[in-house]
Order: structure tokens, then C-alpha cells, then sequence
């Protein structure tokens, strides 16, 4: 049996939990609401004060669907109590990040600044040279911070670039002058 899938899902006060058919999973919370439908396979069900995933058999696909439905379930209860949060530090020589309004505009290098544009629901901010982006989707924070990552990955030379904060760059030796 999935260990994740199989342990429940506690709902915190002040959050709703409403499932619709088709697995259509609506979460309320103070932060604000996500709407997901999730694999028809799976019976969720509201007990109390938890939800309750339950797989019908023992199918490979079930089993893997088991799991991912019930962390789905519970990363939508967080993202609506606490949120999610990810920070960005831009490393280099000149390379800088800036607000302006909805915007997020990026000096790295290039002959033109780069400008991104914050999507639905999620928040950017630049202090120093670290950006924080905030959001109640753990899926769309996650994808707008890889999407500005990828506008200049580190490199492994000098680590210039734009990196997670927690993320190690494993770095590599130069070239050696000829004696």
C-alpha cells in the first residue's frame, strides 16, 4: 500500500474542502481558493475534520496515482493556509533585477534587459540582489521561478547566473596558463 497515499489529510481550521464530480477538488482557505481536477480513479472523501484518498485496486498506474493524488490534495491545503515561497539570487558582474509594477525586468548580460511579467496569482519581489517570488500554487511558483532561472543559468566557472537559493553549483577548475 502507498505510504503517502495512505495517510490522511488533515484540514485545518478555517479551510474547506469540496470535492464535485469528476474529482473536481475546490480548497478554501485565508490565502484564497484552488481548483483541481484530479484522476477520476481515485475516491476522495471528506471525513471529519480530514480527507481521505482510496485507491480501487492494485494496478501499478493505481498505486503511483494513489500517492500523487494525495500530495495534490495536501499541497492545495497548504498553498492555501501558508503559501508557498521560493528565492532566486542573482550572481555576476552587473547582473541585476528590478520591479517595475507587475513587471520584472533583468539585467544579465544581454544587450537588452529581459522582462517578465508575474503570472495570475503569483508575486514577485527584489530585495538586494535575491528575488522572492510568493504564491498560494505551489505548481505555478515552482514554474515562474524555473522560467526566470532559465533566462541565465549559473555556470559552473565563475557561478554567474541566476540560481535557487538553496542550490549548490558544483564548480570546475579553469584553464591553467602554459608554463
Amino acid at each position: 500500500m502507498s505510504r503517502i497515499g495512505r495517510m490522511p489529510i488533515a484540514i485545518p481550521a478555517g479551510v474547506t474542502v469540496d470535492i464535485a464530480e469528476n474529482n473536481l477538488v475546490t480548497v478554501k482557505g485565508p490565502k484564497g481558493t484552488l481548483e483541481k481536477t484530479l484522476p477520476t480513479e481515485m475516491e476522495i472523501k471528506v471525513e471529519g475534520e480530514e480527507v481521505v484518498v482510496t485507491r480501487p485496486n492494485d494496478l501499478k498506474k493505481m498505486k503511483s496515482l494513489h500517492g500523487l493524488t494525495r500530495s495534490l490534495i495536501q499541497n492545495m491545503v497548504t498553498g492555501v493556509t501558508e503559501g508557498y515561497q521560493k528565492t532566486l539570487e542573482v550572481n555576476g558582474v552587473g547582473y541585476r533585477a528590478t520591479k517595475q509594477g507587475n513587471k520584472l525586468v533583468l539585467n544579465l548580460g544581454f544587450s537588452h534587459p529581459v522582462e517578465m511579467t508575474d503570472p495570475d496569482g503569483i508575486e514577485s519581489t527584489v530585495e538586494g540582489n535575491n528575488i522572492i517570488i510568493k504564491g498560494i500554487d505551489k505548481e505555478k511558483v515552482g514554474q515562474y521561478a524555473a522560467d526566470i532561472r532559465d533566462k541565465k543559468r549559473p555556470e559552473p566557472y565563475k557561478g554567474k547566473g541566476i540560481k535557487y537559493s538553496d542550490e549548490v553549483i558544483r564548480r570546475k577548475v579553469g584553464k591553467t596558463g602554459k608554463k
